[in-house]
């Protein structure tokens, strides 16, 4: 782990950053060194449960898709799932359509019910991440819970699925990333979200992400 930071010129304390992408399974890790976030590591994830989708309510066995922060209070070091932080679900998006559930994680195992378990191994190295950055001043971590990587010829692959037009107000926030390198801004509106403008403060409750 300490070579691997070493050779992208990263350091545990960085603030992080994290990227989701359900199809595909995959956990994406950044810290943000001195040109940026880089990407840290890719990691599998071990189980999840549900489809491609948001969540929609307590029960539903499905994982959460949008924009979500981890504050340093919803790290849990004692978990039942080895170590756990809450992705904050439901944000004020899913709020606003009246979305229930609680208690959606990232945490250890390979078991889940609406969660994204990691594993013990690979939690033990997100873990430490999360929490130096937060030690070293890092407000908040922010989440993005993809159902795929957002490309067009994804996007046209899914058109008939009842959920393409909320997958496609994800798309900006995604690309904002990949072309910056910086998280970008988000608050819901209107019943979608929206990326907001370099320089625009967010409203006093946003949706989800900001850079630290």
């Amino acid at each position: 782990m300490f070579d691997r930071l070493a050779d992208k010129g990263l350091r545990i304390g960085d603030p992080v950053h994290i990227r989701i992408f359900k199809q595909s399974r995959e956990l994406e890790l950044y810290l943000r060194g001195r040109d940026g976030y880089a990407l840290y590591r890719t990691y599998p994830i071990c189980d999840m449960s549900g489809s491609l989708g948001p969540k929609r309510f307590e029960g539903d066995y499905q994982a959460p898709e949008g924009f979500y922060t981890i504050a340093p209070e919803r790290l849990h070091p004692h978990s039942d799932f080895h170590l756990a932080f809450n992705l904050g679900y439901p944000n004020a998006f899913d709020r606003s359509l009246n979305r229930t559930g609680s208690n959606i994680m990232i945490h250890g195992g390979c078991s889940s019910n609406g969660c994204f378990a990691m594993s013990d191994y690979y939690m033990e190295q997100i873990y430490l991440l999360a929490e130096a950055a937060f030690q070293h001043g890092q407000k908040d971590i922010g989440v993005e819970i993809y159902p795929f990587r957002m490309t067009e010829e994804n996007l046209a692959a899914h058109a008939s699925s009842r959920w393409i037009d909320f997958w496609r107000s994800l798309k900006p926030a995604h690309d904002h990333f990949v072309a910056s390198g910086r998280p970008a801004r988000v608050e819901s509106a209107a019943g979608a979200y929206r990326v907001l403008a370099d320089g625009i403060p967010p409203r006093a409750e946003t949706a989800g992400i900001s850079a630290p």
